[in-house]
């Protein structure tokens, strides 16, 4: 069976894209997909309204514990998914792995990935240079000023071994397809 996992770190930006790109890869192929949040992602997701949408992706959604637990890192490692998405990523877990911190279940797991070469699929928020607005839970908007530091952070993500960078979530199920080609 095709499967892969997906991650969702702290970021609000993009998040119900995020999900709606999901929802549009398991509609168009015939992938199924475990999803794994990070406590700060939890959180988000909660802040958005989107728990319930998230949920009804698939029945195997989990929450971090430690960097260990659920035992997610493991399972990639035994190559029991096609590839990892990572998506919305925020600057803070990008910078951890450029760096090769692994201390939360989303960075581990990216590590334990990229070590046994399963695919990384990756959508970091902060990538284009300037000022971008996001809509907050409340619905207002906000101003953002992206920091030179992590645009060189997702330079740095996008040469590293194994990691596919998208520009925005829409570019997940053709980004898959090409996958897909490619492993068979």
């Amino acid at each position: 069976m095709a499967k892969f996992a997906w991650a969702i770190t702290g970021a609000g930006d993009y998040l119900k894209e995020s999900v709606e790109a999901i929802r549009e890869v398991l509609q168009s192929t015939d992938y199924k997909v475990m999803i794994f949040m990070s406590k700060a992602g939890e959180k988000v997701v909660n802040w958005y309204k989107l728990m319930e949408d998230v949920k009804a992706l698939t029945s195997k959604v989990k929450v971090e514990i430690d960097p260990n637990t659920p035992f997610i890192p493991g399972v990639l490692q035994r190559r029991k998914y096609d590839f990892l998405v990572v998506m919305p990523a925020t600057a803070n877990s990008v910078a951890k792995i450029v760096h090769g911190i692994a201390d939360t279940l989303v960075t581990n797991s990216v590590a334990q990935a990229q070590k046994t070469d399963v695919p990384i699929i990756i959508y970091p928020v902060d990538q284009k240079p300037g000022s971008i607005e996001t809509v907050l839970p409340s619905g207002e908007t906000l101003t953002l000023t992206n920091r030179e530091v992590d645009l060189e952070n997702v330079e740095k993500l996008r040469a590293m071994k194994g990691m596919i960078l998208l520009s925005h979530p829409k570019e997940l199920l053709s980004t898959i397809l090409q996958l897909q080609e490619e492993m068979a």
